[in-house]
């Protein structure tokens, strides 16, 4: 009987962001990350002893944890956190307001509600810590830097019985509780490299590699492969090529392995999956068995649209040219694409089954044939888990539940799965690209992204001119911080795709690492590394309602001064670390009137090609009670282009309010060119009552727009939370716009 492999490769990775000249760390996520997701993730595989996975870890991010695990990180985001509240200095208060909220709203701040209710404490005092600051005392502060921590605490750890205490307790924390965490926290780094080492030894996880600094080896070895890989594309006025820092970045990373680990990984996910023919012969020729990138490169490399070739997806493939010969797994875009973007707005049994559903369904057209499939799914093993509940646990207990009792399902690591697989798919050339988009533009190409390989170009001729003249610590420092600027994190944040809070620090943080390789030889940093590379990124925005609105709802066209001094929410659609998210709608503009309630949504120029659904939800709270009032839920079907159906329901009501077939007078929806609705505020118990709203009526409504396609959430606004609308008279809610 054939059967069916899983491979599931979990990538963990965070930037170098030690700065090797004051050894400061720029940022805190390799220790937050550290202490959330690393350790868990391998943890869990203890109750799945049939689950065998395969683990990357980033040579730079292992040695940034030992450096936290040694007591050498200089890390003033930790120190500020470990510092009692009574002796921050004004500039520390503000530094703590300005990065100790920096995490998910809903999973992670929301979770616990007292660092919630500070949260909100800080946005509503103009949510800038310049303004916040004075509305803050010590024993906030206090409550902000314990709650701020233990949201980072991996769920193993908050089983501790120290820090469940800590988590009862809520609030009013001690300078005791403090330093508890703060030594726990110590502590609990210690076990993240261990854990992997352990389960490595034991046979249950494989671990691989990257490049150490994280570069994108096919543009290190020579730029001009993003030209290759998209023709036509504008590349750097300077062509880098330094074929041997590719190697160089390679072997530091399995010989790094090896020592933390005392096993030589015989795999290697490159970085971003960016692969090229002359990537796999330096690979090979450092004894690397297997590489792995995405279904992209290989549809593009056969000329065949991947999804429609499951014999050619789902198996291992040979690369043969020349003296070069590697094993070759490319990722199920799609399915690791639902776990990493998708499954988190589902409940986790659904999440579960629909996964095991997908995973057999895409291998059964190679089963059917007498062949063992292999469906490869790889991703990002952090970023995601803070969108789910409780890191993703349950989901991922109830996903290895299924793989382990599945008849004829084999969850293995990628060398195991060359091991038992019979057949191997021939290739003997290999186009250049990456995981996103089978190419290299996320990197290169656009101004920014064009400029800093200028830099590191200018840089790197430096060196190689002058450190013949240096003495060797000079020189090995300067190599370092070459080696550090040529990681791809940098890039990853210039150009116009992705965005975060922290662009200014990456953008600093990368020219600091050039202008140390200046020093380093003794020259002067040159006066463009003191201009800011990136541009000035559009955020999400959020306006609250300043008026009454009364306008038409009939979708069809889009008029000013209807929807003049509504709510409105503006997306930021480069925000989060992770790439590969689709976006379909804009903004969303919401407002009341003295009897309803109105909203809009805009698309993006580009809507689903199938059909799809759109889901509003709405809540009224009053300010005395801890629950809605009353929720709502709109349901519109889409189907070929046009509004097939809607209607309005409430739970734990048998009949809807209203719908398309039974349409009330009082409401309206319409669907073209953008997506508007009316509801009366009486079916959100919000009556007003001459002139002023009646008690116990609501207070506020929150509303929340979602689009979904078979039955999965592809995208919402917002994101994360909800829009907030205040339910005043209009002479209140204009006093507030002022």
């Amino acid at each position: 009987m054939p059967v069916l492999r899983v491979i599931v490769l979990w990538h963990q990775h965070q930037p170098y962001y030690k700065d090797l000249v004051t050894g400061e760390y720029r940022l805190p996520w390799v220790r937050l990350h550290a202490l959330k997701d690393y350790y868990g993730m391998v943890k869990l595989l203890d109750e799945f002893p049939n689950v065998h996975q395969t683990f990357n870890l980033v040579p730079s991010l292992m040695t940034q944890i030992q450096d936290y695990v040694d007591g050498t990180a200089h890390d003033p985001f930790f120190d500020v956190a470990a510092k009692p509240a009574g002796d921050l200095t004004p500039e520390e208060r503000r530094f703590a307001l300005q990065y100790l909220f920096q995490a998910n709203p809903v999973h992670m701040i929301g979770r616990y509600p007292r660092y919630r209710e500070l949260w909100e404490q800080f946005r509503a005092a103009g949510d800038t810590p310049e303004r916040a600051e004075k509305y803050f005392q010590a024993q906030e502060f206090t409550d902000l830097q314990v709650l701020s921590q233990m949201a980072w605490f991996d769920e193993f750890f908050l089983d501790d019985p120290d820090i469940a205490a800590l988590i009862k307790k809520e609030r009013s924390y001690s300078l005791d509780d403090q330093r508890l965490v703060i030594a726990r926290e110590r502590e609990l780094l210690g076990r993240v490299l261990p854990a992997h080492a352990t389960a490595a030894q034991q046979g249950r996880i494989e671990l691989s590699t990257s490049p150490f600094y994280h570069p994108i080896l096919p543009l290190v070895c020579d730029s001009n492969m993003g030209g290759v890989s998209t023709p036509g594309l504008t590349l750097p006025q300077n062509r880098f090529c330094h074929p041997e820092d590719a190697r160089e970045q390679l072997v530091r990373g399995l010989d790094l392995h090896e020592k933390v680990f005392g096993i030589r990984p015989v795999g290697v996910w490159p970085s971003e999956g960016s692969v090229s023919e002359e990537v796999l012969a330096i690979a090979q020729s450092l004894g690397v068995n297997w590489m792995a990138t995405d279904e992209g490169v290989l549809g593009r490399t056969l000329g065949i649209n991947p999804r429609e070739n499951a014999e050619k997806l789902y198996t291992i493939h040979r690369f043969e040219n020349a003296q070069t010969q590697m094993h070759l797994v490319f990722r199920d875009h799609t399915i690791s694409d639902l776990v990493g973007f998708v499954y988190s707005g589902m409940a986790p049994s659904d999440a579960a089954a629909h996964l095991m559903q997908n995973i057999k369904q895409a291998a059964q057209p190679v089963l059917d044939q007498g062949r063992d499939a292999i469906i490869p799914i790889i991703l990002d093993g952090e970023n995601a888990w803070e969108y789910y509940p409780h890191s993703g646990r349950e989901f991922l207990r109830r996903f290895y539940d299924a793989l382990q009792r599945e008849p004829g399902v084999e969850a293995v690591t990628i060398s195991e799965a060359i091991a038992r697989h019979q057949r191997f798919h021939p290739l003997n050339t290999l186009v250049p690209g990456s995981w996103i988009n089978a190419n290299f533009n996320v990197w290169i190409g656009a101004p920014e992204d064009n400029k800093s390989w200028d830099y590191l170009y200018h840089a790197r001729n430096l060196y190689a001119q002058t450190a013949s003249g240096v003495n060797e610590a000079q020189r090995r420092l300067a190599y370092e911080e070459l080696l550090i600027a040529e990681g791809s994190d940098w890039n990853w944040w210039y150009g116009p795709e992705h965005h975060s809070a922290n662009d200014c620090e990456f953008d600093e943080l990368y020219r600091k690492h050039l202008s140390n390789v200046y020093q380093a030889l003794g020259a002067t940093p040159p006066d463009y590394l003191a201009q800011p590379i990136a541009m000035q990124a559009a955020r999400a925005a959020f306006t609250p309602q300043t008026h009454y609105i009364h306008p038409r709802v009939e979708g069809d066209m889009v008029r000013y001064f209807e929807w003049m001094g509504a709510a409105v929410y503006t997306a930021d659609r480069r925000a989060g670390a992770m790439h590969g998210k689709q976006f379909f709608v804009d903004s969303v503009q919401a407002g009341i009137d003295e009897t309803n309630i109105y909203g809009r949504l805009d698309f993006t120029d580009k809507l689903p090609e199938t059909d799809f659904d759109l889901v509003v939800n709405l809540e009224s709270w009053t300010a005395e009670e801890e629950r809605p009032r009353r929720v709502l839920r709109l349901d519109v079907k889409i189907a070929g282009g046009t509004m097939h159906s809607w209607k309005v329901t409430a739970p734990g009501e048998e009949w809807p309010l209203a719908s398309l077939g039974q349409a009330s007078e009082e409401a309206a929806v319409a669907f073209a060119r953008n997506f508007e609705f009316k509801l009366p505020l009486s079916w959100l118990l919000a009556m007003p009552v001459a002139s002023s709203w009646s008690s116990p009526a609501a207070t506020k409504f929150r509303l929340r727009f979602s689009l979904w396609q078979g039955r999965l959430p592809v995208d919402a606004l917002p994101l994360e939370g909800w829009i907030e609308l205040q339910l005043l008279r209009e002479q209140d809610l204009m006093s507030l716009g002022m």
